[in-house]
């Protein structure tokens, strides 16, 4: 599965970390993902998922 956002399908981002000296050394940026149990309406279940929390975000503003 890894790290990847199921409903935006975000991943993690390379960059650098750079030191006082301006060493640059290369660094994963992960994204913020949780675990949601999600209600599904076409199969009258719920269903476990792995979201990034903006995906949650705009997903809770679907619902209001």
């Amino acid at each position: 599965m890894g790290k990847k956002c199921m409903l935006t399908n975000k991943k993690p981002n390379n960059g650098y970390r750079i030191s006082h000296s301006h060493v640059k050394t290369k660094k994963i940026q992960n994204i913020n993902l949780q675990t949601k149990k999600i209600w599904s309406y076409k199969q009258k279940r719920w269903i476990k998922i792995k979201i990034c929390t903006k995906a949650m975000k705009s997903l809770h503003k679907l619902k209001i």
